[in-house]
Formats: structure tokens, C-alpha cells, sequence
């Protein structure tokens, strides 16, 4: 048995991977007639679904995996599908650890939603593309089989291996990026990278178990911290600072706009996918979402409001940064994505809401932020929950300040400066950017969870002095998996079949107030300055508490 059917053995183990039994219909008289007449008249557009070919986009994140069918003919999203989960317990609070099984079981069972959500069969599908979390530590052993949980993007154990490398390197790398983790691995768990012969990324990892072919992709291999972004390769002799073995465990990297190689039948029948349909070259998750909001050519900058925030805009050439507080990843298309992350972003309004909410909902909650003025009063949340990478942060702790009498009992307040501190965290990148160099956006896309607030749309209107669009599918990241993929059986460029069939947008545009802009201006200088006063210098503590809601 080949490592990969042991993998899934191993998944279908630890899942329950059994097909649901249908359910025998129960008649009940005129019921079953109004329901048999209803189908009846639907017949003709169910059997022209199961004609129709879609292309399969994946998004494998950290607190679940989106899928969804896009239409080739219609070229429009037709189904769409989800699986939670979440991190592994973990004594150490600064680790962040996920079993790659897990994935794969989120993949499984996202494609079967998404199917049902399209009515259509497996079948159907013509084509995949993934799309993950960036920067995780995927080790496999000669046999392919994984060598110990993942550590994720958000994992901080690394933070002294990143200062090591930093200082070697010449920039200011975070804990985030997967040299340190393996620089991390190497120095705690030497029996642990004795067995590794592979590194991979969590895309990476899923598109090996889909095709048996281990590969590597330009853009998500940005985040792994050793590229020589020039050259777009990978760097031997920064390689050789982490260990003199790490170059030779890296996959070689693919071009964009081809194939990564085809749905083997073993992974086919536990995925529920055809086999032998082509698997797209894939890439990371923010590279993937630049092509969801249609973010192709320079002009737009994305906003992704997730577990993570991140701010992204293509750029024709690499932006190199000292500070490292934008990164000049690759993009999924040739180009580059110039590119901020905050580590805490829906999971602040998440805790805000469980804290502070008294149970009410997200909805309720921004209806009461309405009536809260910008600055929130001066009550200001500096939302490092789990330690920050921008600024290098690492031990930085979420923190309110400002608070007088009545601050807490205000209805909204919190909530609202929870919504403002993320947004400030992905604004400084926006400053970044423009002392870079590079020009101010006509306008910004918002997508991922946060982007369904119009509330929150509205601060970072005024916040960012920028009008703010959204895309009708929020789940940009796997939209733009489904695009890459669509685009490869078609025959294009990636670029240009986004550029062809740009994603819709809603026509809800929120534009900046400026009395509203210069009140959030002046609040973002506090929120600097008191931020630089706690964390500036470097601090000790265990910050990070296992989190597992998901904005909605």
C-alpha cells in the first residue's frame, strides 16, 4: 500500500468517512402531490445540472475548508460547501498545530457540500485547484507519511529562530514564516527532522495526496522566507543558514498557469472526486483571493478580513521592504503581491462579541456600533490576542485602553473599537506601502468573513479615506482556486481569463466620511503610539489561547 492509501486509510479511520444512507420518502397524501408536481416541473433543469461541467475551487484554511463549483458555461458560482474544525490541544500556548488529515477530511466533506448545494454529481466536475493557509510546516518522511502535526501560519514557538535567521538574512522575519519553524524543529525535535525528507506547505500537501506528484508553487512558497524574490527560486545559501539539509527536502516549484498533474483514483474515491481530472497548480490562500476580487492589475488593493487580516495588491515588479512589515510575496499569476498581515482580525470581534455581548449577534451588535462615534470614544483595542508579526510582536497581548466610567456598559463600544483595532492593524500597511513607494489605491476590495458587516465596511471607508467595494462571494480565496482552475482546462492565462470574467461585485459602495477620516486619523496615531509604548520592547508571556470561532 502506497503512503498516500495509508494516509487516507488513516483519514477514513479517524473520520467518519461512511456514505450518509438515504432516507426512504414518507408519503403524506397532497404533500407528496404539491412536492411530486414541484418536481416534476424541475426535472428539465436538474438533468441539464448534471450536464454541466464545473470547475472545483478548495480553500483549506485554519478553521475549516470552503469548496466551491463554478459553472464553466454560466461562469458563475453554482454550489458551495464548508467543513469545520479546528487546532489540536497543545501544552504550549504559543503553538498553533494542525493533523494534515484533517484537511483532507475538510476537503472530503466541503466537495460533498458543495455538490449537494449544486445538485450535481461527482461527476461533474472537470477540473480542481487548491488554495491554503500560507507559511504552515508540512514534514514528511521518505515514505511520504507525515512526520508530526503541522505548525501553522499563527505559531510563535519559532519567535527566537526568527530572530536568529532575521539577523543572517538581513530582514526582519517573523515567527510566521516556515524557516524559522524549521529552523525551530531542528533545534527541539532533532528526531523529528531526522526523519523529514520532505517540507512542504499545506497546499502543497493536499495537492500531493490528490495526485501522488509533490511540487511547490511560487507564490506560496514566498512565505517559506528563503526566496530570492529577483530570481523568483529558492535561495540555497539562505537554505543552508536554516541547515545544510533544508534546500534538498524543498519540492521543485512550478510556473503558474499549469499543471500540477491529475486526481489519482485512490484519492478520487476518498475525496469523492473523478479521477483523472486535472489539479491546477494551486497557490496561497492570499494569492488565491487576489483572483477572487479580480485583483490582476495594479489599481485595487484587497482587504481580506479573516482569522488573519491581510492587505494585497498586485504589482508588476517586487517590492522589497527592510522592515519586512510588507512582504514581497509572488503572485498566482507571474506577477507580485505586496502584502501586510495582522495575526488578529475576526477573532477580536469574535472575543468582543463573546466578552461583551450579552449574547447577542454580530448583526445586533454592529446595528449598536452605528451610534458609536469614530475613536470609539477614545477606547482603543489593541487587538494582539495571539502576539503580532506586523510589527514583530510576537509576545504582544490584546489590550483595552481608554476606558472611563460607562465605557463597558455603552452599548457597542467595544465591539466597535474591536472592529477599529483590527482595521488600524491592516492600515498601517496601507502607510507601508505608500513609503514604498507604491501608489494610493483607487479603491478596496473587502472579502472573507468580515466583508459581511456593513458596519465594518464603513470603518475601514473611513478609516483607509477609501472607497470600499465588496465582492458578491466572500469566499474569495476558493473562488479564486475555481478561476486557476477554469482557466487551465480553458486554455488561458490565468490573468487573463480573470481579467475576461471579472468576479461581480455588490453594488452596495461604501464611501469615506471625512469628518469620520479625520476623527479615525487622529485615533490611529493613540493606537500607534500606545501600542510602540506596551510592545515596543521586547516582552516575555504565553499570549495565545486555543480560538475556534469563525466571524459569520
Amino acid at each position: 500500500m502506497s503512503s498516500l492509501a495509508r494516509t487516507a486509510a488513516i483519514a477514513a479511520a479517524a473520520f467518519d468517512t461512511a456514505p450518509h444512507r438515504r432516507r426512504g420518502r414518507r408519503h403524506r397524501g397532497r404533500v407528496v402531490v404539491a412536492r411530486a408536481k414541484a418536481s416534476a416541473a424541475s426535472n428539465a433543469a436538474d438533468k441539464a445540472k448534471s450536464k454541466a461541467t464545473y470547475a472545483l475551487g478548495v480553500d483549506v484554511g485554519t478553521q475549516g475548508t470552503k469548496a466551491i463549483l463554478y459553472d464553466l458555461d454560466a461562469r458563475a458560482v453554482a454550489g458551495r460547501g464548508a467543513k469545520s474544525y479546528g487546532l489540536l490541544p497543545n501544552a504550549s500556548a504559543n503553538a498553533a498545530e494542525q493533523d494534515p488529515a484533517t484537511w483532507l477530511d475538510g476537503v472530503r466533506v466541503a466537495v460533498k457540500n458543495a455538490l449537494a448545494d449544486a445538485r450535481a454529481t461527482p461527476d461533474a466536475i472537470a477540473c480542481v485547484g487548491v488554495s491554503g493557509q500560507q507559511h504552515g510546516m508540512v514534514c514528511l518522511d521518505a515514505e511520504g507519511a507525515v512526520v508530526r502535526p503541522a505548525k501553522l501560519w499563527c505559531d510563535t514557538e519559532s519567535a527566537a529562530e526568527a530572530t536568529e535567521l532575521g539577523k543572517m538574512f538581513g530582514w526582519n522575519m517573523q515567527a510566521g514564516f516556515t524557516a524559522s519553524k524549521v529552523r525551530w524543529l531542528k533545534n527541539v525535535e532533532p528526531q523529528n527532522w531526522e526523519r523529514t525528507k520532505t517540507v512542504c506547505l499545506p497546499h502543497d500537501y493536499v495537492n500531493y495526496f490528490m495526485t501522488g506528484e509533490m511540487h511547490m508553487e511560487r507564490g506560496d512558497a514566498s512565505g517559506i522566507g528563503v526566496m530570492d524574490m529577483e530570481a523568483r527560486e529558492i535561495d540555497e545559501a539562505k537554505c543552508d543558514a536554516v541547515d545544510a539539509r533544508f534546500f534538498e527536502t524543498l519540492p521543485k516549484l512550478l510556473p503558474p498557469d499549469v499543471e500540477w498533474g491529475k486526481v489519482t483514483p485512490d484519492a478520487g474515491a476518498f475525496l469523492g472526486l473523478p479521477a483523472g481530472i486535472p489539479v491546477s497548480v494551486g497557490s496561497g490562500d492570499n494569492m488565491m483571493s487576489a483572483l477572487g476580487a479580480g485583483c490582476v492589475n495594479e489599481g485595487r488593493l484587497v482587504v481580506s478580513l479573516g482569522t488573519s487580516g491581510t492587505l494585497f495588491g498586485y504589482n508588476a515588479e517586487t517590492v522589497p521592504d527592510p522592515t519586512a512589515a510588507i512582504q514581497p510575496f509572488c503572485d498566482a499569476t507571474g506577477g507580485y503581491l505586496p502584502l501586510l498581515c495582522s495575526m488578529n482580525c475576526t477573532r477580536v470581534v469574535g472575543e468582543a462579541r463573546q466578552a461583551f455581548g450579552g449574547g447577542r449577534s454580530h448583526e445586533e451588535l454592529a446595528e449598536e456600533a452605528k451610534s458609536v462615534p469614530p475613536g470609539s470614544g477614545g477606547v482603543r483595542f489593541l487587538p494582539y490576542l495571539v502576539g503580532e508579526r506586523s510589527p514583530n510582536w510576537p509576545h504582544a497581548m490584546g489590550t483595552l485602553t481608554g476606558l472611563r466610567p460607562g465605557s463597558l456598559c455603552t452599548p457597542g463600544v467595544v465591539y466597535n473599537a474591536a472592529m477599529e483595532g483590527a482595521t488600524y492593524a491592516l492600515l498601517g500597511g496601507l502607510k507601508r506601502m505608500s513609503e514604498l513607494g507604491l501608489s494610493p489605491p483607487t479603491e478596496l476590495a473587502v472579502v472573507g468573513g468580515g466583508s459581511k458587516s456593513k458596519r465594518w465596511r464603513q470603518i475601514i471607508a473611513d478609516a483607509f479615506d477609501t472607497r470600499v467595494t465588496w465582492p458578491v462571494e466572500p469566499e474569495t480565496a476558493a473562488l479564486g482556486a475555481a478561476l486557476q482552475a477554469a482557466a487551465l482546462v480553458s486554455g488561458a492565462s490565468t490573468r487573463a481569463f480573470v481579467e475576461e470574467n471579472p468576479p461581480a461585485y455588490a453594488d452596495d459602495v461604501s464611501e469615506p466620511n471625512p469628518d469620520a477620516a479625520a476623527a479615525h486619523a487622529e485615533n490611529y496615531e493613540e493606537f500607534v503610539r500606545e501600542g510602540e509604548a506596551l510592545f515596543g520592547p521586547e516582552i516575555v508571556c504565553d499570549v495565545r489561547g486555543e480560538y475556534d470561532e469563525v466571524y459569520a
